[in-house]
């Protein structure tokens, strides 16, 4: 999963970003209020975790740009501002959730999963597709109660199109939560990671759990296969 986190302490940011990565999260980072804005409406992020209080534009005024382009992505509000009416305030303009600072790591960890939840439409982090089960507290998975080892980069692909069973994922948006704004990486990649993920995961004689759809991109079907796919 991609996030993006708008917090203008570089002990934070340092600390939150590397954290986040460490559990299994891509992250783009940013101090400034106009380029997380800037950020927040050209990428698609699965939540954003964003500071109050800003240089160049404040946080409310970015929930509120957002919530008005359309933008339905989850948002957790950091501040040291603990009155009530404060986290009021920030609920109503268009937040999902608040966190007051000091916090605890794991806690904003547990609060963004449960955001990006209520996001895909998944009541609890265990996602069951067709005997494959992708657990997203443990970053783990396993298909007819067997695990199945993954690589970082093959369970991050996992779960990215484990969310959005029955809908066709591009390359190009595969390859966008693979990487930061700053960088990028070949669709070769996307498809020798597809093609390694496959092999870990279908069974014989079975369609295979991540179906192909050529040209556009490719998709996990949560019931029976019953429109035509291409096959690699």
């Amino acid at each position: 999963m991609k996030l993006l986190l708008i917090e203008d302490s570089e002990k934070l940011q340092f600390y939150l970003g590397d954290g986040l990565r460490k559990v299994g999260y891509e992250v783009d980072i940013t101090g400034e209020g106009t380029e997380g804005l800037w950020y927040a409406k050209t990428n698609d992020y699965d939540a954003i975790v964003l500071d109050l209080m800003l240089p160049g534009l404040d946080g409310l005024s970015i929930v509120t740009s957002l919530r008005n382009a359309g933008k339905e992505t989850g948002i957790l509000i950091l501040t040291a501002k603990d009155s009530i009416q404060d986290r009021v305030t920030g609920l109503r303009m268009g937040a999902d959730d608040y966190l007051t600072k000091p916090f605890a790591f794991d806690e904003l960890v547990a609060r963004v999963e449960a955001l990006t939840r209520q996001r895909y439409g998944t009541p609890n982090s265990q996602i069951n597709i067709r005997g494959l089960v992708v657990d997203t507290a443990s970053k783990t998975a396993s298909r007819n109660g067997v695990s199945i080892v993954l690589t970082a980069r093959e369970y991050s692909l996992l779960e990215f199109l484990a969310l959005r069973r029955d809908r066709v994922c591009s390359r190009g948006e595969i390859e966008s939560h693979f990487c930061d704004v700053n960088s990028a990486i070949s669709s070769n990649v996307i498809d020798a990671a597809v093609y390694s993920l496959r092999r870990k995961l279908d069974v014989d004689d079975k369609p295979s759990v991540i179906m192909t759809r050529r040209g556009i991109g490719y998709v996990i079907v949560s019931g029976e296969v019953a429109c035509p796919f291409d096959d690699e």
